[in-house]
């Protein structure tokens, strides 16, 4: 059985919205989460404040708790985590969406009744690439449990659309007739407090930095500092190395009607990896 932590980054006045799932085998959980604690702890210690969640916005600009620890040394701890997330051999599924194109033609399109939101857009792509990904392993019927952090606004309408996906969807994962529809999902998403669930932290840490590279990467804003952009591609070679096929989530041929949509509002670095 698989877990898999969701948050996103940039759904508010961003130009790029990203997701990530981080997918975790259930036999790791327990490292995984002692880990995480520890790190936690050790960055207390260094701040001389005790820390329950980093949100990394704050992080990286050096806000609030953080100013204490340079630039430097903020950006080791960076690093730490992605090798980190690599060395335990957990993936990373992901979507990325470009916000003006999709604010400006969705809801245009017939699929906008079903999902109508950027962030449940961003979820049922997230839900479909990882359908699609894990129903290849054998024996694997129903095998993986989504953790999305806390969406109150999302929750009941999302929760309804992944217990009856639109049948739009069925191409996406090449549903067989005798096939129930998201049959690798195991039961509905969940939803916890990032504070509470280490693991929603990382996913919020890993889309940040995804969505910094793609932000820089397509010219939609400028580096903030001389070395910015040097720095964020190494990050994300260090992601790209633990992500899930890139075919399941942006197939570059044979794409059916659902899958073009959404490759259709990727950014296009995402498209070409």
């Amino acid at each position: 059985m698989k877990f898999c932590y969701v948050d996103e980054s940039g759904t508010g006045n961003e130009p790029i919205a990203v997701m990530v799932g981080v997918v975790v085998d259930a036999q790791r959980m327990h490292v995984t989460k002692k880990e995480w604690n520890e790190l936690l702890a050790e960055l207390s210690t260094i701040i001389k404040q005790k820390v329950t969640e980093i949100h990394t916005r704050d992080f990286y600009a050096g806000n609030g708790p953080w100013r204490s620890i340079d630039g430097q040394r903020r950006a080791e701890y960076i690093s730490t985590v992605l090798q980190w997330v690599k060395a335990r051999r957990h993936r990373i599924a992901y979507t990325a969406v470009d916000t003006a194109e999709f604010f400006q033609r969705f809801k245009l399109l017939p699929e906008y009744a079903d999902v109508t939101t950027l962030w449940r857009f961003l979820g049922l792509h997230l839900i479909l690439g990882i359908q699609r990904e894990h129903q290849k392993l054998a024996k694997n019927k129903g095998n993986t449990v989504f953790i999305f952090d806390n969406e109150y606004r999302e929750e009941l309408r999302f929760t309804d659309l992944i217990n009856n996906p639109p049948t739009w969807t069925d191409t996406y994962y090449n549903k067989n007739s005798k096939q129930s529809r998201l049959d690798q999902v195991i039961d509905v998403p969940y939803w916890g407090d990032s504070t509470d669930v280490g693991l929603i932290q990382v996913a919020d840490f890993i889309a940040y930095f995804l969505r910094r590279y793609i932000e820089i990467n397509e010219n939609k804003v400028p580096p903030k500092y001389k070395d910015e952009e040097d720095r964020v591609t190494e990050w994300f070679k260090l992601i790209v190395d633990c992500m899930l096929p890139n075919a399941s989530f942006y197939p570059k041929k044979g794409r059916c009607a659902c899958a073009d949509l959404f490759f259709s509002f990727a950014p296009d670095c995402i498209r070409s990896l």
